[in-house]
C-alpha cells in the first residue's frame, strides 16, 4: 500500500514539474525559432543547439522522453537535437516518439509520421570533425513514416529507412534498407519482410 502511495506522489510531482518544462522548452523553442506543432509533450528538458538560419521543424503529438526514468528500459541522457550548418534542416512529422535521443544534422535529417526511436538512438547526417581529412561529405537521412527503431540503433549518413520497417536493437544503419522490413545488425541487414495485413 504504501508503495503505491509513494508512486502516485512520485507521478504527480513529475507531472507538475513536466507541466512547467513544457512552458519552459516551448518558450525557448520560440527563441530560437524552432516551428513546432499541437500536443508536444517532454518528460524533463531535452538539449536544442541550433546554427543561425538553419531550419527545426516538429509536427503535432511528438513526445520527447528526457529523464533517466521516462522509459522504463533506460535513458542514457536526455534527447539532443543540432543543426551544425546553417544550410541544416531537421524535419519530424506527427506523432513521432523519442527517448533519449540523438539527432544532428549538418544538410537534411526527415522523419516521416508516427517515427518510433527507442532509448539511446542516434541519427546523423554527417561524420563529424569535417576538419578531418579522412571525413566524406555530409549525406541526408530520411526515416519514413512508422519505423520503429529499437534500442541504441544507430543510423548514419546516406540512409533510407522505409515505411513500416523496424530495425532491431544495437543495430548499425550504413545502407538503404527498404520498407515493410524486420532489419538488424552490424552493418544492419535485412532478416524477413513484414506481412502487410499484420
Amino acid at each position: 500500500m504504501l508503495i503505491k502511495v509513494l508512486n502516485r506522489i512520485e507521478r504527480m510531482v513529475y507531472s507538475i514539474f513536466d507541466f512547467f518544462t513544457g512552458i519552459f522548452m516551448s518558450i525557448w523553442f520560440v527563441l530560437l525559432n524552432i516551428q513546432f506543432g499541437r500536443g508536444i509533450l517532454f518528460f524533463g528538458r531535452m538539449h536544442v543547439r541550433k546554427h543561425p538560419n538553419s531550419k527545426i521543424i516538429i509536427g503535432d503529438d511528438c513526445r520527447f522522453r528526457n529523464r533517466y526514468h521516462s522509459n522504463l528500459i533506460g535513458i542514457n541522457h536526455p534527447c539532443m537535437l543540432s543543426t551544425q550548418a546553417p544550410e541544416a534542416v531537421i524535419q519530424i512529422g506527427k506523432g513521432c516518439g523519442f527517448s533519449g535521443t540523438t539527432i544532428g544534422a549538418f544538410t537534411s535529417i526527415v522523419f516521416g509520421d508516427n517515427v518510433r526511436c527507442g532509448a539511446n538512438t542516434l541519427i546523423t547526417d554527417g561524420d563529424w570533425h569535417l576538419d578531418d581529412p579522412r571525413v566524406g561529405l555530409p549525406k541526408k537521412v530520411e526515416i519514413r513514416s512508422n519505423v520503429w527503431l529499437g534500442y541504441g540503433v544507430i543510423v548514419m549518413k546516406g540512409v533510407t529507412i522505409g515505411e513500416n520497417s523496424i530495425i532491431g536493437a544495437g543495430s548499425v544503419v550504413v545502407s538503404d534498407i527498404p520498407p515493410n522490413c524486420i532489419a538488424a545488425g552490424n552493418p544492419c541487414k535485412v532478416l524477413k519482410a513484414l506481412d502487410e495485413k499484420g
